[in-house]
């Protein structure tokens, strides 16, 4: 399941982080990288000890809350605390699969990586190239999203940025265990919240047929989750 989400930020969010950004001590972003990725990656990333990551960690970790989509999609447990990247002058990361289990450094906190979120914060205008092209079952499928846009994705999948020839391309990145470990259980359960929610609109939460299917969703739910 591949979802975008869009407006993750608002405009004073994005400007901030934005100002985080350009102040920040970029680095190698093969920092972070397992030996599979590091033959592939060519970025640079701003360490997660630094103060303009972690303030722009935080601000992100507060927008993904306030966003009912995000939950319905990702079903959170734990959210890996957001990562920034950046590309440019031909820089790209090639083909690959995430790492299975996320911990942060200096800590106990780990996360499964169930699924894998791009959060977009340059505008697409403003560089060349820099897709997020995933591999899946249903094909391929390449993602440039406007400033303050995410996309959500499997970690399982083959997946690859391709080379920003003009511009930089900023982003956020980071890794999310979901309650529902299985992505086929996560795609019922959010095409069925979906369709609740456009049954609310029509009929209201005191719907009869409503009232069944949130029920049905929740016990899916009760039978899937981890806690």
């Amino acid at each position: 399941m591949m979802i975008a989400i869009p407006d993750v930020l608002d405009a004073a969010q994005l400007a901030r982080v934005r100002a985080l950004m350009e102040a920040g001590p970029w680095a190698d972003g093969n920092i972070t990288s397992g030996p599979q990725a590091a033959l592939a990656k060519r970025n640079e990333q701003l360490p997660e000890t630094s103060p303009q990551a972690q303030e722009a960690s935080a601000i992100v970790l507060d927008a993904l809350g306030g966003s009912p989509l995000f939950f319905a999609a990702a079903l959170p447990l734990k959210i890996y605390p957001p990562l920034f990247n950046r590309y440019a002058g031909g820089q790209n990361f090639g083909t690959h699969i995430d790492n299975a289990i996320r911990i942060q450094p200096g800590s106990q906190f780990r996360v499964r990586s169930d699924l894998s979120a791009t959060l977009f914060l340059s505008d697409p205008e403003s560089y060349d190239g820099g897709e997020l092209t995933v591999e899946h079952h249903l094909g391929v499928q390449s993602v440039k999203l406007p400033a303050g846009h995410m996309v959500v994705y499997p970690a399982s999948s083959l997946h690859h940025v391709e080379p920003v020839t003009r511009g930089a391309r900023v982003a956020s990145f980071f890794w999310i265990q979901s309650m529902v470990r299985e992505d086929s259980a996560r795609q019922t359960l959010f095409d069925l919240d979906s369709t609740i929610q456009t049954l609310v609109a029509e009929r209201g939460h005191e719907d009869r047929a409503v009232i069944r299917l949130t029920g049905i969703y929740h016990n899916l739910l009760r039978r899937w989750a981890d806690s």
